[in-house]
């Protein structure tokens, strides 16, 4: 499908036997377009890390909750963790069992830690406060505990979840406070977890982490805590400038690490129970896009604006993180162009924040085209709101056989106002 800017979704063959103007054509402007070959081989990338029989990859729903999307992770041989208790519904909803469930919260209510435990998930608390709720309403209950391991790595500050500066996870200075808790509770401890971060593409910081963690593991199994779960949280990144040639994670180098560190520790300790990676980003990133219209153009002085339909209630990203998203360029009868000029891509929304990618060298779009925002497939859709009272977009996933399929209908007006009590 050679046009304006298609390289890498040509290379791949993201849109199968689509052919992206005829989808938004088809479903609507914007549109989410997810693949699935793509989403399979990112499962299977990281399930070839170990082969340990207890190693698991627990997806983080978080990043992507299309119950179509998640039936295709499962059937991969994945579990899942969930949030909230929508996601333990949708979880739920796509097949997931209650033992293929970690329900991974911070701050959350009695209600919901109860909620969890009810459904049968493992449930892990990054707290004493909650350690010491989840022990009032479950006393004699299955929980899991999140340690902060004094690492973080992250794309940016709003994603970095380990070191001093965040909010997650209990000090393992305070292990006799954990100790003391669960023994008044009769809690049973069969698990240890945490995160240091997303989007990092060093590997040193994560198995670093992943050491710290082992060491108190194997202090609580030496204490006669019954660990079922060690989970090293995830974080992986994978490469979002696609058109400047960003190498990938080295996986092989990973796996050859990773299994060595677990095969390792596991002999040495006797453990045979679960070792969990909690990858969310590099499962659905790279499966997912989304489409959408170029309503306007202008100069502002020197500068050029590109106006889209994809606004931040869309795709919130850049705004949030100043995130990197490369952007294709689709146009009837389009030829690859390769002169560039610098622009700067917007949308719709009524804030000065609303950009989805700033001075840009990028061929000259045209009122028309159609855009594609690459790698939006992890907290695209989910990030997304109704701020402006915006419907959310339609979802469509190209199946193994090239072909579209709706996997969520775009909102109506009426969507806007179910809630809604009037007089």
């Amino acid at each position: 499908m050679a046009n304006v800017r298609s390289t890498y979704t040509d290379s791949v063959n993201f849109y199968g036997q689509e052919d992206p103007r005829e989808l938004v054509s088809r479903f609507g402007s914007p549109l989410y377009v997810y693949n699935e070959n793509i989403l399979r081989e990112r499962c299977r990338d990281l399930l070839g890390l170990s082969s340990l029989p207890g190693f698991r990859v627990n997806y983080s729903a978080k990043a992507n909750t299309n119950p179509a999307l998640l039936r295709i992770i499962r059937s991969e041989g994945c579990v899942v963790d969930a949030m909230s208790p929508g996601e333990l519904h949708i979880n739920a909803l796509a097949g997931f069992t209650p033992e293929e469930i970690t329900y991974v919260c911070n701050n959350v209510s009695a209600e919901e830690l109860k909620n969890a435990a009810d459904h049968g998930c493992v449930v892990s608390v990054d707290s004493l406060a909650q350690l010491e709720l989840f022990g009032e309403v479950c006393p004699g209950g299955r929980v899991m505990v999140r340690f902060n391991p004094g690492i973080g790595a992250g794309h940016s500050e709003k994603v970095v979840t380990g070191g001093k500066k965040t909010k997650f996870g209990v000090d393992p200075d305070m292990l006799p406070q954990v100790q003391d808790i669960v023994a008044r509770h009769e809690l049973r401890l069969v698990g240890v977890n945490q995160h240091i971060g997303s989007l990092f593409m060093e590997a040193a910081p994560y198995l670093d982490a992943m050491k710290i963690l082992l060491a108190m593991a194997e202090k609580l199994l030496k204490l006669g805590y019954p660990l079922e779960i060690i989970d090293f949280g995830g974080g992986l990144g994978m490469p979002y400038h696609k058109y400047e040639g960003q190498s990938r994670m080295d996986m092989k180098a990973l796996s050859e690490a990773i299994h060595g560190c677990l095969s390792e520790w596991a002999a040495s300790t006797g453990y045979q129970g679960r070792f969990f990676i909690e990858p969310g980003r590099y499962v659905v990133a790279e499966c997912g896009v989304v489409l959408g219209t170029v309503h306007a153009t202008k100069n502002n002085g020197p500068h050029l604006f590109a106006g889209t339909d994809i606004g931040f209630t869309v795709l919130a990203r850049p705004m949030l993180y100043d995130a990197f998203h490369d952007v294709e360029i689709y146009r009837e009868n389009g030829a690859p162009d390769t002169e560039n000029v610098e622009q700067t891509i917007v949308g719709n929304i009524c804030e000065s924040g609303d950009i989805l990618a700033k001075d840009r060298q990028l061929p000259l779009i045209r009122q028309g085209d159609v855009i594609a925002m690459l790698d939006a497939g992890a907290y695209g859709w989910v990030m997304a709101s109704t701020y402006n009272q915006r419907m959310r977009p339609a979802e469509v996933l190209i199946g193994a056989d090239g072909k579209a399929r709706l996997i969520r209908r775009r909102e109506t007006l009426e969507d806007l106002t179910s809630t809604l009590v009037l007089d």
